[in-house]
């Protein structure tokens, strides 16, 4: 079964996305891919970040 996935519209700066479709290329991504690879990572960071802070109880 394919893995559902969620298609939304992101306005970009033009030279920004030259950037990352730069970027993507040195890393055989599309630019979607890694857009998506950008995401996961900074998600997975802050779930790092926040399991690391101490409960203030």
């Amino acid at each position: 079964m394919a893995e559902e996935r969620k298609a939304f519209l992101l306005r970009i700066d033009p030279k920004l996305w030259a950037e990352l479709e730069a970027w993507a290329a040195d890393e055989l991504r599309s630019v979607n891919g890694q857009v998506e690879f950008i995401l996961r990572q900074a998600v997975q960071k802050r779930r790092q970040s926040a399991a690391a802070e101490p409960d203030d109880e």
